[in-house]
């Protein structure tokens, strides 16, 4: 199997949709319509990228000496990851909870798991 994501439609570009998955076990198949982890939605060098920052448990200094770039270039590339997953920033306050409401509108759309909301609230 290859490790290699198609990003969207080789004739137009446009969004591609999972319809079919199939066992390699067992060859079972099944149709419907699945969607994409987020990941997916980055490129294979953001792929690579977060798998060398996982296999460095975070670290930036690991990253920098393995894939021989600079700091400013890793937290760029965070960055840019960060967006493309449609993550907040946490660093710089985007996302932070304002308030009651706000928390049980999160907590009721999923956003926040019940721990969450209540450390929000504390």
């Amino acid at each position: 199997m290859s490790d290699t994501t198609i990003l969207g439609c080789p004739a137009c570009g446009g969004q591609l949709e999972a319809t079919r998955l199939s066992c390699t076990s067992c060859d079972i198949v099944i149709e419907g319509h699945f969607s994409a982890s987020p990941f997916a939605r980055l490129s294979a060098e953001q792929q690579g990228f977060v798998k060398t920052f996982l296999a460095a448990r975070g670290n930036i200094k690991l990253v920098e000496r393995r894939l021989g770039i600079s700091y400013p270039t890793v937290r760029n590339r965070l960055d840019v990851i960060r967006r493309a997953l449609g993550l907040p920033d946490l660093a710089a306050g985007e996302g932070e909870v304002r308030g009651v409401s706000e928390v049980l509108d999160r907590l009721e759309a999923g956003e926040l798991s019940v721990d969450d909301a209540i450390d929000s609230l504390e």
